[in-house]
């Protein structure tokens, strides 16, 4: 059982058939129709093309006959993988390999905790800094940053690439998520927040005063897009993952979520804009087997077409925390290096290609 030749076999032991029924749950795109085991020699068995990606995150839907439903992960895989809903079973092809940055050691650094008011937001803003030596005005601020850095390892990459000397010392600065829904989804509240109390109080606490390169996953992709669009001044690079670039066209499926017309009311003019007044270097990461592939491709093309050094790459994996830690390096390590000027740590010339292209299955 497993990942083999292209197809995934699955099975789930029922000796007394005490169940009505047994589905793969999965967000890799694989046709719906193709996803119920059948029974046969006292247990389910499931034998489907597997996806076009490395990893596969997934759990078993079991329907009980007196139609009571119930998620599990799978008892006869005992490989997990922790997400921001908790963990589940993951199987990997045969050709994955995890980051080689995991085992190197790390630089040395300080890490502070702040809390900051939020007026507009009538709310506290969480804030984990790290500083190794000699980090100076280069500054990373990721939102969902304490996720990130227990889901996707953000603090071990950062210590890792300034220890390896792949990137020179900076500042790491987690930014806590709140009420994410609201916060991230394109509001002037929250984008007067961050470019306001949090920035001015990080910069105090640092003591750096110059610009901030950002990065987020998701709806927290869309809102550093958002704060960079609404307050240019403060940024001088983003690194959007699977950003949740909403369009009524090509997102017809998220249009129940409550702030979805927030989301395109934004996204819409930056889609159509002709000119960006201040675009900075913008890398843009996606998985190939997730929705939001569609309203990616077309927000890096439009910012590239409006003047931001952009580039969207494609990564074989879903929408989760491992498939963005796995795009942090060469990905982030780049995009860093030249949104701080850092030629020396640049790895290539900018511009098309010069990620690699886009990387396919």
């Amino acid at each position: 059982m497993g990942w083999v030749d292209g197809r995934l076999t699955l099975s789930y032991a029922d000796p007394r058939h005490e169940l009505a029924g047994v589905r793969l749950a999965q967000h890799a795109g694989m046709p719906a129709d193709q996803l119920d085991f059948a029974y046969r020699d006292h247990a389910w068995f499931l034998d489907v093309a597997a996806p076009p990606a490395w990893r596969l995150e997934y759990q078993l839907r079991l329907r009980h006959l007196d139609g009571r439903e119930e998620h599990v992960n799978d008892p006869g895989n005992p490989a997990r993988v922790g997400g921001a809903f908790g963990d589940k079973s993951v199987l990997h092809r045969a050709d994955y390999v995890e980051p080689a940055w995991l085992d190197l050691p790390g630089a040395h650094g300080t890490w502070r905790e702040l809390t900051v008011p939020a007026r507009t937001l009538d709310a506290d803003i969480a804030v984990r800094t790290w500083s190794p030596p000699g980090a100076g005005e280069r500054v990373l601020i990721a939102h969902d940053g304490p996720e990130f850095d227990k889901l996707a390892s953000l603090g071990q990459y950062a210590a890792a690439m300034v220890g390896s000397g792949s990137l020179p010392p900076f500042h790491l600065v987690l930014l806590a998520p709140g009420d994410r829904d609201d916060w991230y989804s394109a509001n002037n509240a929250y984008m007067a927040a961050l470019t306001g109390p949090v920035l001015e109080r990080i910069r105090t606490e640092l003591g750096f005063t110059g610009r901030v390169t950002g990065m987020g996953a998701s709806l927290g992709g869309l809102a550093m897009l958002h704060a960079q669009r609404r307050a240019p001044a403060a940024f001088g690079g983003l690194f959007l993952q699977s950003g949740s670039f909403f369009r009524p066209r090509l997102d017809p499926q998220e249009s129940g979520f409550r702030y979805f017309q927030r989301i395109t009311r934004f996204t819409g003019p930056v889609v159509a804009s002709a000119f960006a007044a201040h675009p900075v270097p913008t890398l843009l990461t996606c998985g190939t087997v997730e929705e939001n592939l569609a309203n990616n491709r077309e927000m890096a093309d439009a910012l590239a077409r409006t003047g931001y050094p952009a580039e969207l790459v494609e990564v074989p994996d879903g929408h989760h925390f491992t498939a963005w830690r796995d795009a942090f390096d060469p990905h982030l390590t780049r995009l860093l290096a030249r949104s701080w000027g850092e030629t020396s740590w640049s790895l290539g010339s900018w511009g098309p290609g010069s990620w690699g292209g886009t990387e396919g299955s």
